[in-house]
C-alpha cells in the first residue's frame, strides 16, 4: 500500500469509526433516556459530523473544491451503510429510508468544513473540531424536551372493479392464497418486506376473527368491528411484535414495536354505475418518533403499497384475469 492510498484509507476510516462508535453508543439501553438511534440527533448530527471530518482531514487542495466537499462525505456513509447491514446493526429497509437524509447532512457537514477552510485559509482548529465531534451529545438533551406521543395517520387507497358486488365482496372477506407471481408490491418488495399470502375469516359479521397472513411468519390478527354485507367491513388490527421472527423485519420498523403500529382497516364498496364498483381500502397507523414529519411519508407509502397490492389482486380475480 503506497503512501497516498494509506492516507486516503485513514481519512475514510476516522469518520467511519466515529459513525460506528455513535451507532453503538446511541443503541445502548443504559443511555436510551438521553440518546437514541431513532432520533433527529442521530439522523442529522451524526452524518453532519461524518462529512465535516472527512473534508477536514483531507488535503487542503482537495477540501476547498466544491465537488469534493459535496461528494467525498458519501464515501464513509456508504461504508457505514455496508458495515451496519453486514453485522446486523441496521436492516436494509431502515437504511434505505434514512439514506437520503444521511447523504444530505453529510454533504452539509462537508460544505461547512470547506467554508471554515476558505475563510481561515487553513484547516479547522482543535476547538472547532471538538465542538463538531460532540454535536450529537450537545443536541440530544434538547431533543428529549420534544414530545414523542403517538401521532395517528391514515393511508387511503381504492380500485375500480368491473364485476358484480357479490363476487367482489367474496374476495374481500377472504383472500385465497396469492401466488408469488401475482404479488405486485413495488416499494415493499424493494425494501424486502414480507409479502401477502392469504386472509382467512371465520365468520362474516361483527366479532368475526380474521387473519392476514404474510410471508416469513408475519400474521396480523384482526377482529371485525362493523359489518354490512357487500357494503362495509371495519376491523381492528393487532400485530404482536414478540410473535414476529427477528429476521422478518428491521427492529426499528417492526409493526407493533416501539415506533410503528397499525390500528385498523376498512373496506367499503361503492357502486359507480351498473357495471363498476369502487372498492375503498383505508387503514390507520401510529408513529412514535421525534421525526414523524419524515417517517410518516415512508410509513404512508409503505401502507399504500401494501393496500394497492391487495386491491390489485382482488380486482384481477374479480375481473377474471387470474
Amino acid at each position: 500500500m503506497n503512501r497516498r492510498t494509506k492516507t486516503a484509507a485513514i481519512i475514510i476510516a476516522i469518520p467511519l469509526g466515529y459513525a460506528l462508535l455513535m451507532r453503538v453508543i446511541f443503541g445502548l439501553d443504559i443511555v436510551k433516556d438521553f440518546v437514541r438511534v431513532m432520533s433527529i440527533t442521530f439522523l442529522l448530527a451524526v452524518p453532519f459530523v461524518i462529512g465535516f471530518l472527512i473534508v477536514s482531514l483531507s488535503p487542503q487542495k482537495d477540501a476547498v473544491r466544491m465537488r469534493y466537499a459535496v461528494l467525498a462525505p458519501w464515501i464513509p456513509v456508504g461504508f457505514f451503510f455496508f458495515v451496519t447491514v453486514l453485522f446486523g446493526l441496521e436492516g436494509w429497509a431502515c437504511w434505505i429510508m434514512i439514506l437520503p437524509v444521511f447523504l444530505l447532512f453529510a454533504t452539509l457537514g462537508g460544505l461547512f468544513a470547506r467554508y471554515l477552510i476558505l475563510i481561515r485559509k487553513k484547516k479547522p482548529n482543535k476547538l472547532q473540531v471538538s465542538i463538531v465531534l460532540f454535536l450529537p451529545f450537545l443536541l440530544s438533551p434538547l431533543e428529549t424536551l420534544l414530545p414523542d406521543l403517538p401521532a395517528r395517520y391514515e393511508a387511503y387507497t381504492y380500485a375500480d372493479i368491473h364485476a358484480p358486488a357479490d363476487r367482489i365482496w367474496a374476495n374481500v372477506v377472504r383472500v385465497r392464497a396469492i401466488p408469488e407471481q401475482a404479488d405486485h408490491g413495488t416499494l415493499t418488495r424493494f425494501l424486502g418486506f414480507p409479502r401477502p399470502i392469504r386472509a382467512e375469516l371465520d365468520y362474516a359479521g361483527v366479532g368475526g376473527s380474521r387473519q392476514a397472513i404474510f410471508s416469513r411468519g408475519l400474521v396480523f390478527k384482526e377482529v371485525v368491528l362493523e359489518y354490512a354485507e357487500r357494503k362495509r367491513m371495519h376491523f381492528s388490527i393487532t400485530a404482536n411484535p414478540h410473535d414476529i421472527p427477528s429476521t422478518t423485519m428491521d427492529k426499528h420498523v417492526v409493526i407493533g414495536g416501539d415506533y410503528f403500529n397499525v390500528l385498523d382497516g376498512t373496506y367499503e364498496l361503492q357502486r359507480l354505475n351498473d357495471s363498476i364498483f369502487r372498492l375503498h381500502l383505508y387503514s390507520h397507523f401510529t408513529l412514535r418518533t421525534t421525526f414523524n414529519f419524515y417517517a410518516s411519508w415512508w410509513a404512508g407509502w409503505i401502507m399504500k403499497d401494501i393496500q394497492n397490492n391487495i386491491l390489485r389482486v382482488i380486482q384481477t380475480r374479480c375481473e377474471g384475469k387470474l
